[in-house]
């Protein structure tokens, strides 16, 4: 059975930084690319990032710069260093994986971590 595991949310003050961490097991990974997703309160789902198993990389244009994504191949984890953080970006965020791309619609999901930005 796959398994996804967030770790690293938390409360943090605007301007802050936080790092999450997944942790993915129950099969092997090989071709799959890896991301993060967040949900705010009464909004829907929003790509954060994503990285292929290639190792490209794909950022929301309002994290560009401020967040980033790496991931351990070895270890199936998926990590995302958030940086300059806004009130705005308080959500659940939500690590997943599929084959090919994030957008599999057979892709894995996490339960969710809860970051909570305080002006």
């Amino acid at each position: 059975q796959v398994q996804l595991v967030e770790s690293g949310g938390g409360l943090v003050q605007a301007g802050g930084s936080l790092r999450l961490s997944c942790a993915a097991s129950g099969r092997t990974f090989d071709n799959y690319a890896m991301g993060w997703f967040r949900q705010a309160p009464g909004k829907g789902r929003e790509f954060v990032a994503e990285i292929r198993w290639s190792g490209a990389i794909y950022y929301a244009d309002s994290v560009k710069g401020r967040f980033t994504i790496s991931r351990d191949n070895a270890k199936n984890t998926v990590a995302l260093e958030m940086n300059s953080l806004k009130p705005e970006e308080t959500a659940g965020y939500y690590c997943n994986t599929g084959r090919g791309t994030i957008t599999d619609p057979h892709a894995y999901w996490g339960q969710g971590t809860q970051v909570t930005v305080s002006s």
